[in-house]
């Protein structure tokens, strides 16, 4: 078969063996495959990203030295089944699965370790457990952004946000938008997105985004509807509470002091947004972290590959939350394909190329310029060499 072949940061197309599926795997004919962002960031740095996976115990890391089939998002095509399948579904079904497999006693990540090659190429081995069919009412091209959509299901998910917290997506490259798409599935009334490019402003719009900002040309936070900014000082809480219990005491049969905490439970103190940092470069959590009023909620959902500062005792004293998230788990996986098979999202604004394998080192360098591309997708039977 032929595959796009990474190593040391270039591509090359060449011959591979037919992959033979194992005990309870399925080989896919690849009908489409996407490009991460993590993709990127793993052809130039993937030694560095090797050593700190080893650090959280996962030592198979693609590294730049070897010869790597990269491709994690996809969807396929039943062709064959290994031994120990349950073979449910015909050949040709069309599929799609978690990017993860057994190799020997070992779980490999498929496309990102040259033990389990991924879906730059014309065909690709999966885990029939991990595996589930497409719904006939959905588009191949959608199928394939299951992968990385999941991503901003499982950061909503992880938020807490409730239907009627204020929103603010930072960063609006896909997963951003990914974010914003769920928000919106999930009946976030208010959605505020911020991102110097142009092209992916009027992408989060598409999204359903209710309010865009350009940050070069407006403060997020003056951006914000009124009613998540309280606070964004130490003397506004201050004078709140003191006015609070100034009124509150007066309500016969409970305790002053009490006052407060019941009002703060019976959602009466005002709270800050929810604040997804999609962006992943150093220095936005502290930024964050001083722009956000009193009680904001920021979800760490860019992935930061260099040290960072925050100042802990800023945090501490406007009780900023942080919560990180990473990658999704197998039930907002189906559930993100169903959402598009449903309408309840479209996705399609994402799609903007398609390149076959011969295009793949094009279409790296074409994502590296925001105005132009969001998710172009590979398509092995294509030979368009540009996006």
């Amino acid at each position: 078969m032929k595959a796009t072949v990474c190593r040391r940061g270039e591509f090359e197309v060449v011959d591979l063996p037919m992959p033979e599926p194992g005990r309870r795997q399925v080989l896919l004919k690849v009908l489409r495959a996407g490009i991460c962002g993590s993709d990127l960031h793993a052809r130039i740095h993937c030694d560095e990203v090797a050593a700190l996976t080893g650090e959280v115990g996962y030592d198979h890391f693609m590294r730049s030295d070897e010869r790597v089939v990269m491709g994690h998002e996809f969807v396929g095509e039943v062709v064959s089944y290994g031994p120990g399948c349950r073979r449910r579904w015909k050949a040709g079904t069309r599929v799609v699965s978690l990017p993860i497999r057994r190799d020997g006693d070992e779980v490999q990540m498929t496309g990102l370790s040259a033990r389990a090659a991924g879906a730059f190429a014309e065909y690709v081995l999966v885990e029939e457990d991990v595996t589930m069919p497409v719904p006939d009412r959905l588009d191949t091209d959608l199928a394939a952004l299951t992968e990385p959509l999941s991503v901003g299901r499982h950061a909503v998910a992880r938020s807490g946000i409730g239907r009627g917290d204020v929103a603010v997506v930072v960063g609006c490259g896909p997963i951003g938008l990914a974010v914003i798409l769920m928000l919106k599935a999930q009946g976030v009334k208010t959605v505020v997105a911020s991102d110097l490019s142009p092209a992916r402003r009027a992408l989060a719009g598409s999204c359903g985004a209710d309010v865009v900002v350009d940050p070069a040309r407006s403060e997020l936070a003056d951006r914000i509807p009124e009613r998540a900014m309280h606070f964004r000082r130490g003397p506004e809480l201050l004078d709140f509470a003191l006015d609070a219990m100034h009124k509150l005491r007066t309500v016969p049969g409970l305790p002053w002091w009490r006052l407060m905490g019941l009002g703060e439970r019976l959602g009466q103190v005002p709270k800050g947004p929810v604040v997804f940092e999609c962006v992943g470069l150093p220095g936005m959590l502290d930024r964050l972290g001083a722009e956000m009023p009193y009680r904001s909620r920021i979800v760490v959902v860019g992935v930061c590959m260099e040290p960072d500062t925050v100042r802990p005792a800023l945090l501490s004293n406007k009780e900023i939350d942080l919560r990180f998230v990473f990658a999704y788990d197998p039930d907002e996986f189906r559930d993100t394909l169903h959402l598009m098979a449903d309408g309840r999202i479209d996705a399609r604004p994402l799609l903007t190329g398609t390149v076959g394998l011969d295009g793949v080192d094009a279409a790296f360098a074409a994502l590296g310029d925001p105005e132009t591309h969001a998710k172009i997708l590979i398509d092995p039977a294509s030979e368009a060499v540009t996006p």
